[in-house]
């Protein structure tokens, strides 16, 4: 049985419990911290760093799906400092890559759209990189949009963690990172996909779509995969 600690939260003391994560215990205590990369039963990376939160006593954020929680911890998630640095990484999201809300398939279905509601963004600071690249319409159900993907990798973690099928990965540093199917083919002509759409349910924005989704209209459904990972969890 898991150790009890105490700590406080935004001047509320709160009782977790020892080897979570920040991050589970403020959303058990509904304290909201934004993510995008984050999706509860997958592993998690900090990539997205929108989960960051200040902890009294270290010099660096540190990011709540990843740090443990620990007794007579005092942490901070709603500063005035944490909020200029979620709008301005909201900002950069929106200038890496080709986000432009009315003619995307999930406009209005979109969390980092969401996203820019929540942190006040009317507009960006940055200049835009305009990168290009080519879309993948290979499957025969599904479209991939790079131009649209901000790198959370939901959806090379469900393929592997979830669906054992593999297909993702990630290729290339920095900016010019991008998801690659098997070894930078096709989608459509992937061994390994099953064509399950989980990958596609967990994406967050409009990279990944059915072919029959037309602009505005895509809903996807993460919570079916959250309940699939819910009654593995509870068979194991």
């Amino acid at each position: 049985m898991s150790k009890k600690v105490k700590l406080t939260v935004d001047g509320r003391e709160v009782q977790g419990q020892e080897g979570e994560t920040l991050l589970t215990l403020c959303r058990r205590e509904k304290i909201d911290i934004p993510t995008l990369c984050y999706f509860e039963g997958l592993s998690t990376v900090g990539a997205c760093r929108l989960c960051l939160v200040e902890i009294e006593g270290s010099s660096k954020l540190q990011p709540s799906c990843t740090a443990l929680v620990s007794e007579g911890q005092v942490i901070r998630t709603n500063t005035e400092k944490l909020q200029r640095y979620r709008r301005m990484l909201v900002e950069l999201f929106f200038s890496e890559r080709n986000h432009v809300c009315a003619v995307c398939v999930s406009n209005n279905h979109c969390e980092l759209q969401q996203l820019g509601y929540k942190v006040g963004m009317d507009h960006v600071r940055f200049p835009y990189l305009y990168q290009t690249f080519e879309m993948d319409a290979s499957h025969k159900e599904f479209v991939k949009d790079d131009n649209r993907c901000i790198m959370c990798t939901r959806c090379v973690r469900v393929c592997s963690e979830v669906e054992g099928a593999h297909v993702w990965d990630v290729m290339g540093r920095g900016y010019q990172s991008r998801i690659i199917s098997g070894f930078k083919e096709p989608w459509g002509i992937s061994d390994a996909c099953t064509s399950c759409g989980k990958c596609v349910d967990v994406c967050p924005v409009g990279a990944l779509w059915p072919k029959d989704a037309v602009l505005g209209s895509l809903e996807k459904k993460p919570e079916t995969v959250t309940e699939l990972i819910k009654q593995r969890e509870a068979g194991s």
